[in-house]
């Protein structure tokens, strides 16, 4: 069975949502939540993901929020967050992975935190039971793949293309798949311009997909009510797990 893992912003438009939004998705199809949390500038992450960062702050989101979030979801589902390093940083790393480990957050993804600065964290995510998500790309060279995929654990992230989040480039991903595959079993799942469209396409050779803005543009979205949010968002976690299983 391929997995689906999917992306939303933390308390967007507030808590109580967030922690209902992420049981509806798993209910309709979805293992994984990848926790977005919210961030002034981040950078990997396209135009629609970057506005719900946006609205949540100028809400008022505060890390508080997020391990309020974290602890009625990770209970019930496996989860990882997704943040930018200035987060962990503001807080403590230790301290943030303390939090992590008392609510039971399977990682982190940290697209701003390179390969050979991850490994100075790598003891301390091990001490509180957690793993730091390895990325892959189609620019790098076999050698670094060996390299990048040698201590993965959970799950690796294969970015589909170069460039941001949600922008629907297409590449072909045979011979990463491939050199991944030489190095290790750990579960590969394809991230970048996923959706219901697509999804079937970008599951081809791997293990699961990674599905982000095709999620969010619904909680960007002020003409729909709250239950309507839930409502369509859990519909299109619905149909992609169905294609990437057909």
């Amino acid at each position: 069975m391929k997995k689906l893992v999917g992306f939303i912003t933390a308390s967007l438009p507030n808590n109580n949502f967030t922690v209902d939004l992420a049981l509806s998705m798993k209910e309709n199809g979805v293992d994984i939540l990848e926790l977005g949390i919210p961030f002034s500038d981040p950078v990997a992450d396209g135009p629609i993901i970057e506005k719900a960062s946006l609205m949540a702050i100028k809400n008022g989101f505060k890390l508080t929020d997020l391990f309020e979030i974290t602890s009625k979801i990770a209970p019930n589902m496996d989860m990882f967050w997704m943040g930018y390093m200035n987060s962990f940083f503001k807080y403590g790393v230790e301290n943030f992975l303390q939090k992590g480990d008392e609510y039971g957050v399977k990682g982190s993804i940290i697209p701003d935190l390179p390969f050979e600065e991850s490994i100075v964290y790598e003891e301390v995510f091990k001490k509180y039971n957690q793993s730091i998500v390895s990325f892959v790309a189609p620019t790098d060279s076999e050698a670094r793949i060996e390299k990048l995929v040698e201590n993965s654990r959970e799950f690796i992230y294969l970015v589909a293309y170069a460039g941001i989040t949600g922008s629907g480039k297409s590449e072909n991903l045979s011979t990463i798949i491939e050199n991944v595959r030489k190095y290790t079993n750990t579960p590969l799942y394809t991230g970048f311009g996923v959706d219901q469209y697509t999804a079937k396409e970008k599951v081809q050779g791997v293990d699961g997909v990674i599905v982000g803005s095709a999620f969010v543009k619904y909680l960007i979205d002020e003409s729909l009510s709250n239950n309507e949010k839930i409502t369509k968002i859990s519909a299109v976690a619905r149909e992609i797990k169905e294609k990437i299983n057909s």
